[in-house]
């Protein structure tokens, strides 16, 4: 059997994608930040879980030890752990910042810089960053959790050529709003009582809310791509995009260029 490990397991995608794994007869080591919060997928046949946080080398190499005295190899990772962050920059708040950057893109770092000499002693290995079109493309009150996305794309990229030597395949993968708890749980700035930032908050929440409830077919196209993803690595760096918004969002800045997208969006989300 292979094994796959993914981070941020105990909920939304990547517990579903747990899930799929495990099914589909793949070892699924499922690390989280709070063992209580996975307790859906505890006692689930070929799913392993570890406490893992993202944001800590300390709490990622403990759990490294603990998940290679169980398992001599580990042929996949998936960094899927994850926040979001709904701020105007003037009323960002430091704390909610940097939880936004350790998690969404130094966890990403943390994990890959912990395993890859995993992958390069078993001389093959398969990396999978979860972005988004968030990392992509850049939309209002997107400036954190976009840049760390973008962060991840280009972080990603830039490793690929590292590893090619070792056998170790690296690719992202974006989709946009998956019907799941995530955007329920985005971190946002408080109402202001600036007219032209509580509007923009409540129109842009308002949007997101009604494209997560409308992407009901959305959580098995990922988790059946990501599985994909793992049983046909490519050596190449590739993007995979996954869904009719991410597509539609990617190829529209495409063919329109930054400056007739930026109107596009002004015109159909700011007005």
């Amino acid at each position: 059997m292979r094994n796959v490990l993914i981070t941020g397991a105990s909920s939304g995608i990547g517990k579903e994608t747990a899930l799929h794994f495990a099914k589909n007869g793949w070892n699924v080591i499922a690390t989280m930040i709070s063992l209580e919060e996975g307790i859906a997928i505890h006692n689930i046949p070929n799913i392993h879980c570890y406490l893992l946080d993202v944001t800590s080398t300390e709490s990622i190499q403990f759990a490294k030890e603990k998940i290679l005295q169980d398992f001599t190899t580990i042929d996949v990772i998936i960094n899927n752990a994850g926040i979001g962050y709904r701020s105007f920059v003037e009323l960002s708040e430091d704390a909610n910042i940097n939880s936004i950057v350790n998690v969404n893109w130094l966890g990403v770092v943390k994990v890959c810089r912990a395993f890859i000499p995993v992958f390069r002693t078993q001389n093959y290995g398969q990396i999978i960053n979860i972005s988004s079109i968030a990392g992509l493309v850049n939309l209002p009150l997107g400036s954190f959790y976009h840049s760390t996305k973008q962060a991840v794309e280009s972080f990603s990229e830039c490793m690929a050529y590292e590893l090619m030597d070792f056998n170790i395949s690296v690719c992202t993968v974006q989709f946009g709003n998956a019907a799941t708890n995530f955007q329920n749980n985005v971190t946002k700035s408080a109402a202001s009582g600036i007219s032209s930032y509580d509007t923009l908050m409540n129109k842009v929440t308002d949007i997101l809310h009604k494209k997560t409830a409308k992407n009901i077919d959305l959580t098995p196209r990922i988790t059946q791509k990501l599985m994909s993803i793992a049983e046909n690595p490519d050596s190449n760096f590739k993007r995979y995009s996954i869904g009719f918004d991410a597509n539609f969002m990617k190829m529209l800045r495409e063919i329109l260029g930054y400056r007739l997208f930026n109107r596009v969006i002004r015109k159909f989300v700011m007005k």
